[in-house]
């Protein structure tokens, strides 16, 4: 393929809700162009940018996938996005990686929660939008019930430039507004080729009524232009086609367009508008960027190629056999194969062997990629998402892009004994590849933790550990870093006495505890006095004390907020030292504790919950059932709905993001944060006393 500049180069991030045609479309859509020398099927496990084999498995996308179409002496960088919130991280890179978005509608199902979550994001960024209505050729397809659905759930501002003939099995043609011809298809075209004729006649009133709407919406986004309009001039297809480019740059329309990818329906029409709608990544306003490795210092960026080397790596994916993929954008400058650039993020050079453009799972080696373009390279050394490369000369750090944060938890094992090494290694590179996949370990609960989006995620993460990594790993249920404290005060005596033939051992120690407020923490006063217990033996009784305390009296939990006050004891000059009074120490802890009115604490987290209105008597009740305690309610600051704060315990929130997309369709979304620890009901701490007493097995099953 021949170079690019920056101002023959698209990119677009084709968006939307699972199932609605994204991945159909990208395949299509390269096809047709030329730039690809197949048509692929999701159904058939053979679509271009679904090849991982849990996406050719589960018939759906789970990687941001890339390709590109050459069309009209442009390039279109077409990054395929993840419908499913699961995987809701790489729609985000994907947006940020690209300069406007095709949002993919259903003409089945129509606007639906993944529709609108990608809209809004791409319109916060500001991003020019082309809505396409997709899978016209299906039953029950509707393009007048997509185009309603659009105005009322999204903006008012969408305006069709072009409307179908027939829907389902009937779906023929295509009419354009802009050339006013009807694109006429016959079945088995393979390439979207088709005939341009005339309207017919008995579709001239639904014709006159959208070119009139289409007229009038873009003569709104320019005074002199709307004068002529209303004068009764005509406005060329040249003018309405850059009117229609200014107000998508403006956020002041948005257009429509319909296809059947599957048939390549309408692909050709839709390639065309892309380059002549879409602005090239020159035209790009420019980005604000942070100076050298500590960023204290901002610069401007333009896609120009004449500018110091700037990219950001947007995904990286992990191969058998080739290591880490890093995809990356350029943003300004150009790179040479074989050049070495320098991650300011991580302080390291980095050298691009074997300089790719990506067309699905296939690369293309190229000697030379333009600012503006999008590219990736294998086998760097230490870069990962989110790293910025630049030049060791003038390094540049772009901001990072905000992925959702891990919000479903499970505990990880390794399914064979010794394999436990093998899995943390594999985790951990799971998590380079993908930063909304985390794990660490609890050394509380003494397991492993990872944490996803959703519970598909991590069941996807546990397919690519086994496939990439050769292990398996089974996820169950964490558990509750639970806490014990007293509520009551008490003394007694600990005495430590063992004779065994020669020197014996002898600790003795009267210790009293008192609560303390909570979050104090543990605090420990001396107040032998006479020599009681020599000073030496002193923080032995301290450390057996403590010792003890980690191990709870009721379920064996730590115990914490208490004070001890050791005031006396005795000794014996001969048979006493530290681990005697070591030993006097745990003793007394266990005599005394019991004593005290031991209590169960439980972690809290503080939780704000955003739902539209519709859903908030359904979100609150189910809090309340979680034994959350509502603080309060306010309107959300997007204006979309209600904000919800409430403390809830952290053994209720297990899967709570699965049940709450499950309640509220998708719409609504949480954040969660540790708030402090709290006195357990007696009911609950009877079932987690008498689960701690049961064999660990039981206690899993």
């Amino acid at each position: 393929m021949r170079e690019y500049s920056s101002s023959e180069i698209r990119n677009v991030a084709v968006v939307g809700h699972g199932a609605s045609g994204k991945t159909t479309l990208v395949d299509a859509l390269a096809f047709v162009s030329g730039s690809s020398k197949r048509h692929g099927s999701v159904r058939d496990g053979t679509a271009l940018t679904d090849f991982a084999p849990e996406e050719t498995e589960r018939k759906y996308s789970i990687n941001l996938g890339c390709a590109y179409a050459e069309w009209m002496d442009a390039k279109i960088n077409l990054i395929d996005a993840p419908g499913y919130l699961d995987f809701h991280g790489d729609a985000i890179s994907a947006l940020a990686a690209a300069d406007g978005a095709l949002v993919v509608v259903s003409a089945t199902a129509g606007v639906e929660v993944g529709t609108e979550k990608m809209f809004r994001q791409a319109v916060e960024r500001k991003d020019p939008v082309l809505f396409v209505v997709s899978l016209l050729d299906k039953e029950n397809a509707s393009f007048d019930r997509v185009y309603e659905s659009i105005k009322s759930r999204l903006t008012t501002k969408v305006i069709p430039v072009e409307i179908p003939i027939g829907e389902g099995v009937d779906f023929t043609g295509i009419i354009n507004l802009f050339s006013r011809k009807l694109h006429s298809y016959k079945k088995g075209t393979k390439s979207g080729e088709y005939d341009e004729v005339d309207v017919p006649e008995d579709h001239r009133a639904q014709f006159d009524r959208y070119y009139q709407e289409l007229i009038e919406t873009i003569a709104a986004t320019d005074d002199s232009m709307l004068e002529r309009y209303l004068e009764g001039q005509e406005i060329s297809r040249e003018e309405a086609i850059a009117a229609m480019k200014e107000g998508m740059k403006q956020g002041a329309l948005f257009p429509l367009f319909c296809v059947s990818a599957e048939l390549t329906y309408g692909t050709r029409a839709l390639l065309t508008k892309i380059v002549e709608l879409m602005p090239s990544a020159y035209e790009m306003e420019e980005l604000h960027a942070f100076t050298g490795a500590v960023g204290d210092r901002t610069t401007e960026i333009h896609a120009r190629d004449d500018q110091p080397f700037t990219a950001s790596v947007f995904k990286t994916l992990t191969e058998p056999h080739v290591g880490d993929v890093s995809f990356f954008r350029i943003f300004s400058g150009a790179v040479a194969n074989g050049q070495e650039v320098f991650n300011a993020s991580r302080n390291i050079a980095e050298k691009l062997g074997h300089l790719s453009v990506s067309q699905g799972k296939d690369r293309t080696e190229v000697p030379r990629l333009h600012a503006g373009d999008i590219g990736c390279v294998a086998k760097l050394k230490n870069t990962h998402t989110n790293d910025t490369l630049s030049t060791r000369e003038q390094p540049i750090r772009l901001p990072d892009i905000r992925l959702p944060e891990p919000l479903v938890t499970f505990a990880v094992h390794a399914s064979a004994r010794g394999d436990e090494e093998k899995v943390q290694q594999g985790l951990h590179r799971l998590h380079d590849e993908d930063p909304t996949f985390s794990t660490h370990y609890d050394p509380e609960t003494h397991e492993t933790i990872v944490s996803g989006v959703g519970e598909r995620h991590l069941e996807v993460s546990m397919a690519k550990l086994k496939r990439k990594f050769g292990v398996t790993a089974e996820l169950t249920k964490p558990r509750i870093a639970y806490r014990e404290t007293i509520r009551g005060k008490g003394e007694g005596q600990g005495r430590h006495k063992k004779q065994t033939g020669g020197r014996g051992q002898f600790g003795d120690c009267w210790v009293r505890l008192m609560p303390l407020p909570r979050g104090e923490g543990y605090v420990f006063d001396d107040q032998i006095v006479g020599g009681a217990i020599p000073s030496k033996f002193i923080p032995a009784v301290d450390k057996g004390i403590q010792e003890a305390a980690a191990r709870g009296v009721m379920a064996g939990y730590p115990m914490v907020d208490f004070k001890v006050e050791c005031f006396d004891g005795s000794y014996h000059s001969v048979d006493s030292n530290e681990m005697s009074f070591k030993m006097s120490g745990i003793l007394a802890f266990r005599v005394v504790a019991p004593k005290c009115k031991p209590v169960l604490l439980e972690p809290l987290d503080e939780v704000e919950v955003r739902t539209p209105d519709g859903y908030l008597g359904d979100v609150m009740g189910d809090i309340s059932a979680r034994r959350g305690q509502i603080l309060g309610t306010l309107p959300s600051p997007d204006g979309l709905g209600t904000t919800v704060k409430a403390v809830v315990p952290q053994a209720e929130m297990h899967l709570y993001a699965t049940h709450l997309n499950s309640m509220t369709h998708g719409y609504a979304t949480f954040t969660r944060r540790f708030r402090g620890y709290e006195e357990v009901p007696a009911e609950a701490a009877q079932r987690i006393i008498a689960d701690a007493a049961k064999p660990e097995e039981l206690v899993e099953a």
